[in-house]
């Protein structure tokens, strides 16, 4: 065997198990639900086989006392809703985990090593129990009402729990150590000197971050952004418990749909639009370096 070859079936045997990982856990799975999505649901759970279009139908339309079909925005709401709360996530997971990134990275080795161990400590504990304990600071007398009625700042409880807002605090508090780790990595990479030349080329604080820090940086921002914003649009756990059931997220109305719904195809309908708008995004994000990178070469 030639060398070439001896060297490709050695990487070839080396990825194997990670492929026939992917292709079991993933590929498998993301079929089967491609192939549900388009058959008839069973009202005991499970789907029939039977070729339909009702579960996307569904998803657009309902049927009015006429038997005649209408639009019905409800489920379009649930995605603009989870949208919005997965944007501003990332917008606040980026604001205050980009500063505790950069002040980790700026540290002594042995106060490093230490503030990465605190900020890995949240996955130590159940999602479950951490996001319950939002509901003890949040409700109507618990950690921050308490306070401020003793402080005498209000008169009444203030509404925090089961409100977007509610579900936003989780989500970030769930979310944010996604976007530190990935930030601190890239900015201990930074080369120091780079820094020290701008300021003795009399570079101001702003033209130090804009110039050199955000755009070296930029690689650790754009893989912790991603990192949280598509696990947030499928969370189901901060929306159940801190939305109470009433402020639905995308991952709240699949669960539904296996769960206490069992309409299998609507659900395997709304997670094929959910990885969908995922992945025009992705290409979005891959395509477009690309294309201003064709561009410039074509200008020269």
């Amino acid at each position: 065997m030639e060398p070439a070859k001896r060297e490709a079936t050695k990487r070839w045997l080396g990825i194997s198990p990670a492929v026939l990982v992917i292709f079991i856990f993933m590929v498998i799975p993301i079929c089967i639900m491609a192939v549900y999505a388009f058959l008839e649901a069973n009202p005991y759970g499970g789907v029939r086989p039977h070729f339909t279009l009702d579960a996307f139908i569904q998803f657009f339309f309902e049927y009015d006392f006429d038997d005649n079909l209408v639009f019905n925005s409800a489920y379009l709401n649930i995605y603009w809703r989870s949208f919005v709360l997965a944007f501003f996530t990332t917008v606040l997971c980026l604001l205050i985990g980009f500063p505790t990134a950069y002040y980790i990275a700026m540290q002594p080795t042995n106060k490093k090593n230490m503030l990465i161990f605190l900020v890995t400590i949240p996955f130590w504990t159940n999602l479950l129990i951490r996001t319950f304990s939002w509901i003890l600071i949040l409700r109507d007398y618990g950690v921050i009402n308490n306070i401020l009625l003793g402080m005498g700042v209000i008169d009444k409880p203030l509404t925090l729990l089961y409100t977007n807002g509610a579900v936003l605090i989780g989500l970030v508090y769930t979310y944010i150590p996604f976007i530190v780790l990935p930030i601190y990595a890239t900015v201990e990479k930074l080369d120091l000197r780079l820094l020290e030349a701008a300021h003795d080329l009399y570079a101001n604080r702003r033209q130090l971050m804009s110039k050199i820090i955000l755009p070296l940086t930029a690689p650790g921002i754009i893989a912790g952004g991603i990192l949280v914003f598509i696990p947030s649009l499928g969370a189901f756990i901060a929306p159940n418990l801190l939305g109470g059931g009433k402020k639905l997220m995308i991952g709240s109305l699949i669960q539904l749909q296996f769960a206490s719904s069992r309409n299998w195809p609507f659900g395997s309908a709304a997670a094929l639009f959910l990885m969908a708008a995922v992945l025009i995004a992705m290409m979005i994000y891959l395509l477009g370096p690309a294309r201003k990178t064709d561009l410039g070469e074509n200008a020269g």
